[in-house]
């Protein structure tokens, strides 16, 4: 379950055996979690869930995952060997 960013309490991460599925990223504080999907060819993000995800933390995570897009891709792709 490698982490790829600690962001104002925010932990981002995949899970190792998820390799099989499109590009996305975990997000999770506290009791609040959240999965997106990434859409590299739109440059997008796309809420695959969210559990007990308020307005303003929806925001938050998804300027998170805008800003540091392009590392959450090349995590996933060295982690996967994609």
């Amino acid at each position: 379950m490698p982490t790829v960013l600690f962001v104002f309490g925010w932990r981002f991460f995949f899970y190792s055996n998820e390799g099989t599925e499109p590009i996305h990223i975990h997000a999770e504080k506290g009791d609040m979690e959240c999965k997106y999907w990434i859409l590299v060819d739109e440059v997008e993000i796309k809420e695959a869930f969210s559990h007990n995800l308020t307005p303003t933390a929806q925001r938050e995570v998804k300027k998170i995952i805008y800003q540091h897009f392009d590392i959450i891709v090349l995590a996933w792709k060295e982690h996967f060997k994609k």
